[in-house]
């Protein structure tokens, strides 16, 4: 149960590690540097406290339930992508209300113009769709199975 907490844990270092490094290279902000050093300390001292503790009770690494943990880790990709798509849509809904975004053609019709999505919320939404597509049917999968079937 500890390795796979720590394993868990390891995990989410590494997703908000990645973070950390996309929004550095994005927004070169101090903060973010910060952040994203930070969490390279935290992932070397929990890989080496599960090394160590693999190294000196072998028997607790052939008791993590890989397909619990997979299912967890698949539920957290699954999060993380919903939240970055709500995110874009909210971007583009708030510049989708403002005027200064679209102007009424001669039908009367409010017509959009290209700056209301950007390229990079474009990138970004179809970029993670393989790993909603992916983490999610895995994870509904594995949740069926376990509801009717009573294991994962």
């Amino acid at each position: 149960m500890i390795i796979s907490g720590l394993l868990l844990a390891f995990f989410v270092s590494f997703l908000i590690h990645i973070f950390a490094l996309v929004t550095y290279v994005t927004k070169k902000s101090n903060r973010s540097l910060k952040t994203y050093i930070l969490t390279t300390f935290t992932n070397i001292t929990i890989a080496g406290a599960c090394i160590v503790l693999i190294f000196m009770k072998p028997e607790m690494a052939k008791t993590v339930d890989l397909k619990f943990l997979t299912w967890i880790m698949s539920g957290i990709i699954l999060v993380i992508t919903i939240v970055i798509k709500i995110g874009v849509f909210r971007r583009i809904y708030r510049r989708i209300k403002d005027p200064s975004n679209y102007h009424v053609n001669f039908f009367g019709k409010k017509v959009l113009h290209a700056s209301v999505v950007s390229r990079l919320e474009i990138a970004v939404f179809f970029g993670t769709m393989p790993f909603f597509l992916m983490a999610g049917a895995y994870f509904v999968a594995r949740g069926v199975n376990f509801f009717l079937y009573k294991h994962l």
